[in-house]
């Protein structure tokens, strides 16, 4: 049987190990700490980081952007439009480990498709509208709901996620991330235009389709010639 001094040193060494499980925890759930107050982008650097150096000289217009407070057009082929104010946009988020972007959707179907955010979780929040939406967990099931005007919803960090527009007017949500730069990698684009390209044999098995099927299904999604 343990003595009262063994069964002390065991009890410390597991409240040191459950305090540094919950330490760690920030890190893991989005961007680093930051070490300063400010460290706004310098978007131009050469320099190759985490995240972006810092520049001299900061001003208030770094940390500022009406980029949100007007609709964008949905007249894309997916009927949605989705505007960044992440650290490319607002500087001054740059170590901040926050970002917002507004989704705007056509009526009658607008779909921002099915992508993955690799580096922050989403909360939602439905400024007005009705949509559908939900994300699709690592064991393959749906979580979904109709949401409107008021209120959110929660997309885990990495999980395939979609929000469609269900309502015969627009539809519009201010996306919150705890990332300064979330990424987003849509599955369809992702998949089928990807340069160089995915092998036709790779996503035939994948998909279950044929070679032609795959030859249609790239040419939709074939990167633009600039």
């Amino acid at each position: 049987m343990a003595g009262p001094a063994q069964w002390w040193s065991s009890l410390v060494v597991v409240a040191v190990a459950v305090a540094l499980t919950f330490a760690a925890a920030p890190s893991l759930a989005g961007d680093p700490d930051y070490l300063q107050d400010i460290c706004v982008a310098d978007l131009n650097s050469e320099v190759k980081v985490n995240g972006f150096p810092c520049k001299a000289n900061a001003t208030a217009e770094d940390f500022f952007s009406g980029v949100l407070a007007k609709p964008a057009a949905t007249n894309t082929t997916t009927g949605s439009a989705v505007t960044a104010a992440n650290v490319e946009k607002v500087p001054g988020l740059n170590t901040l480990g926050v970002s917002l972007s507004r989704i705007d959707y056509a009526p009658g179907g607008g779909l921002n498709p099915p992508h993955t955010h690799p580096r922050a979780t989403e909360l939602v929040f439905v400024l007005y509208g009705d949509l559908d939406v939900g994300f699709v967990t690592t064991s393959n099931k749906l979580v979904s709901k109709t949401i409107s005007q008021g209120d959110v919803f929660v997309f885990p960090r990495g999980l395939v996620h979609f929000q469609r527009n269900i309502g015969d007017k627009p539809a519009a949500v201010i996306s919150a991330f705890n990332s300064q730069l979330p990424g987003t990698q849509s599955v369809a684009v992702s998949l089928f235009g990807a340069s160089p390209e995915l092998p036709d044999e790779v996503l035939a098995t994948a998909f279950q389709i044929d070679g032609e099927e795959v030859d249609k299904i790239k040419a939709k999604f074939a990167p633009k010639k600039t």
